[in-house]
């Protein structure tokens, strides 16, 4: 792997480096160089390392207590942050110092990279923004802190078995972290269960048992600046360690029982929730997060003002997607319970804190809590949001009165399901900025989901487009493309990604377009040398690299993706010898572990896979590659060798996306529906550099609504019904041909819920325009250097600056 920059000679920091990574290994690791594996001299190298940013880091911390400034603190259950050395190396600008140090010590950097483990602390897209908007707000110098758990193991590990999903666990702290700086002083008590007492005008809340929450931070370094920011973590630990009593008693078991349980709050990201207990166990984990948060922001303002007074002026509190919704009631109570400000007040308070980010419309994955379960785990905070509610609803009647359907439509408690309370409603209802991900996004947002809301509160709604990081996304992941652009229009395209529109005068001198081809090709090798290396497929680095990666859900169409798969396996059949345009399609993913359908078409995948690949007919004409246990340093090995981006997901079902601004960034031409920001990727590279097809947002719901008929497409076209049946007969699981059976009614017969089978045929013609745009080569790589040139403004710095601006009212640090 290229690093991403161009190696100069060594430097007095050179030697510098070489005796900090000795000493450290020593010193701190207490291990004899002689002596040392890869993982000591790796984190020797990170210990080195971090000591040079810890001085930024406290400079910063300086800056921002001397200025006393407006703070944004930013709550999320995820943080998908990717190995971190490789990126602090280059936000620090000593990527060739390092690389230089090493090798006269005999190692390699980029073996040492390999070796760090990625941090298990998020699964999707939602984690990977957070970490891309922490990264800009250090390199905006913006005053702001990340707030998470520390899982002690991530979602899980993905091995495929026989095809199949198999679940380990992902134990990434198993050679420890050492970028984290454990805040031993740094405790909050987190309560849960216990009882409302009411004493006159004041409440108590009583016998509740008590859980630990210990802080660890991590350095979140700024691009080519001092600034820095913290992201801060939150470790269970028990109040009580062990009962001695028991322990003495031989009841060792017992003895540390209530210790396990109180720790399993951060043990494992997204807890399997099919299950009470399961629900249960997550309901903890959120509140663990807010409440230890709350605490810290509330004893960071007491410590510098030493008046509640100006809380609201001070802190803005950021809540990503419902995860962190529970903040509300935890403000209003600490204000009301703890600090004797009035409901009123704490209210008032509360509404001009706080802000919240739709991330999704689809009712199904909007957040409700049992109002039975939420009493019994948090009886005060129960009570805080049925007062948040009577006073909301309240002033709905005055406005409207007797209008009890809105009433019923806009109540934060669901009484027509079961009594659950609706964290979205709670959210809406105190946060002063409610904000969309995507120009679409946000307009379907105040057009259905919230249309009584944005009725109501008019000046409330917003929307701020997604962004990636550049720096990660670009030019960590890809320092053969980074290279060409610096070549062609300097360096300062990281942080004004704005710039890039300067290639195109360029971009019609065939010698330009050949250097972006090479470096295209470059990673592809890349890649299909990992795949060799690590699955045993051959791939030809030579063939159209057709990459899906994401969460595996039946939103997102991986099934539909197959199902071309298929088409094109049966086309090839039918014609061996025709001049088939090769392709390689590469997918990746994880299916929840309680998601049967999603795991089944993973399955479906690998089955396809084993089919094709071994078909002596079909040879290299087409490959299919399942990637398992996709993660962030998987994506920046993919993402830069894709060819084509598959952004398929139904119109109207995704939120933003963030991948497909990644491969088009790096040179990968779309095929996507009109969904999510694929409707303003498709304004900025124009329609001629990007292939859209199916139905439209409005088509969707008109087909819906007119009773949709997946039967018909079924019927009437040849090609799909062919594809369907093998999948339903058993031709790709021969050994078990009733497998599929269930896939193809939910398509065919049950209503194909996300219709794919009316955007099959859409999608298989533009899968045909893109066969024929590749034949033409430098006519490909022209349009994939204009998408590079016109993705500027998806870079997650510009929309950090509209969060800055519009909604947290926050101002850079100066240093």
């Amino acid at each position: 792997m290229n690093a991403p920059f161009i190696y100069a000679a060594p430097t007095l920091t050179v030697e510098a480096l070489k005796h900090s990574i000795a000493y450290k290994l020593m010193f701190t690791i207490g291990k004899d160089p002689s002596m040392a594996n890869k993982h000591e001299w790796l984190n020797a190298a990170l210990l080195a390392v971090r000591d040079r940013m810890v001085e930024r880091w406290l400079r910063s911390n300086r800056a921002q207590l001397s200025q006393d400034v407006r703070q944004v603190y930013y709550l999320s259950m995820e943080f998908l942050m990717g190995r971190t050395l490789s990126n602090a190396l280059l936000a620090m600008g000593i990527y060739d110092d390092l690389h230089h140090a090493l090798e006269e010590m005999g190692l390699s950097l980029d073996e040492l990279v390999e070796e760090e483990n990625d941090p298990g602390l998020g699964n999707g897209g939602l984690g990977r923004l957070a970490a891309c908007f922490l990264d800009s707000l250090a390199t905006l110098g913006l005053p702001g802190r990340g707030y998470g758990i520390r899982y002690d193991y991530g979602m899980f590990k993905q091995n495929i078995i026989d095809g199949r999903q198999a679940e380990s666990p992902d134990y990434w702290l198993e050679y420890g972290n050492p970028w984290e700086f454990q805040r031993y002083n740094t405790r909050y008590k987190v309560r849960f269960g216990g009882r409302v007492q009411h004493e006159g005008s004041k409440i108590r809340w009583v016998e509740t048992e008590e859980v630990l929450a210990t802080a660890y931070d991590q350095i979140i370094p700024g691009f080519d600046t001092d600034a820095t920011n913290t992201l801060r973590l939150w470790g269970a630990q028990a109040s009580n360690e062990i009962n001695l009593g028991k322990f003495n008693q031989g009841d060792y078991f017992a003895a540390v029982e209530d210790k396990n349980h109180s720790e399993n709050v951060s043990r494992v990201l997204y807890p399997d929730d099919s299950t009470y207990s399961g629900r249960e166990l997550r309901l903890r984990q959120e509140y663990f997060l807010v409440s230890a948060t709350v605490q810290d922001i509330f004893h960071r303002h007491w410590e510098m003002h030493k008046t509640w007074d100006n809380l609201a002026d001070k802190i803005a509190i950021h809540l990503n997607d419902t995860h962190p919704v529970l903040a509300i009631p935890e403000v209003m109570r600490l204000l009301i319970d703890e600090h004797k400000f009035t409901w009123d007040d704490a209210f008032d308070i509360a509404c001009q804190v706080f802000s919240y980010t739709n991330h999704t419309l689809m009712s199904e994955a909007l957040e409700t809590w049992p109002v039975d379960m939420l009493g019994k785990i948090l009886p005060r905070h129960l009570q805080i949001i049925f007062d948040i509610n009577d006073y909301f609803l309240k002033t709905i009647e005055e406005q409207y009165p007797d209008n009890w359907e809105l009433q019923s439509r806009v109540s934060i408690i669901d009484e027509n399901n079961g009594r659950q309370v609706r964290m979205a409603w709670l959210a809406v209802v105190v946060s002063h900025k409610v904000n969309g991900v995507s120009e679409l996004h946000s307009n379907l947002m105040v057009q259905s989901l919230f249309a009584d809301f944005a009725a109501l509160f008019p000046n409330r709604f917003c929307n701020k487009t997604n962004g990636i990081t550049p720096r990660r996304w670009l030019a960590l992941a890809n320092p053969a493309l980074s290279d060409v652009l610096d070549e062609a229009i300097g360096r300062n395209w990281r942080t004004d990604l704005g710039q890039l529109e300067e290639i195109k005068p360029q971009i019609d001198y065939p010698a330009f377009i050949a250097k972006i081809a090479d470096a295209k090709l470059a990673n592809k090798k890349r890649l299909a040398s990992w795949v060799a290396k690590n699955m045993d497929i051959v791939l030809d680095p030579e063939a159209l690299f057709d990459v899906q990666i994401k969460r595996i859900h039946e939103y997102k169409r991986q099934l539909m993706n197959v199902l071309h798969v298929i088409t094109r396996y049966n086309r090839i059949k039918n014609d061996p010898d025709a001049d088939w345009v090769p392709r390689v399609n590469i997918f990746a993913g994880k299916a929840a572990s309680a998601y049967y359908v999603a795991k089944q078409i993973i399955h479906l995948i690998n089955d396809v896979a084993n089919v094709i690949n071994n078909d002596p007919q079909v040879k290299n004409k087409l490959k299919v590659v399942f990637i398992p246990n996709y993660g962030v340093s998987l994506a920046q090995m993919i993402i830069p060798a894709a060819d084509l981006s598959e952004q398929i997901s139904l119109a109207g079902t995704e939120a933003s996306g963030t991948s497909n601004m990644k491969f088009a960034l790096n040179g990968a031409l779309t095929i996507g529906t009109l969904d999510g920001a694929n409707v303003e990727m498709l304004e900025h590279v124009g329609e001629e550099n990007i292939f859209i097809f199916g139905n439209t947002t409005p088509q969707v719901e008109a087909l819906r609504k007119n009773g949709y008929d997946s039967h018909k497409y079924y019927d009437e076209d040849p090609e799909l019904r062919q594809a369907l049946t093998q999948i339903a007969s058993g031709v790709f699981s021969p050994q078990e041909p009733g497998r599929y059976r269930n896939l193809f009614d939910s398509l065919v017969n049950f209503g194909d819920h996300y219709q794919l089978l009316a955007d099959y045929r859409s999608y298989v013609d533009t899968q045909d325009e893109v066969d024929e745009l590749y034949r033409r080569p430098e006519e490909w790589q022209r349009r994939a250097a204009l998408n590079i040139a016109n993705m500027g403004y998806f870079s997650s710095d510009r929309t950090i600056q509209e969060y800055a601006d519009e909604i947290w009212g926050i101002s850079p640090v100066r240093l």
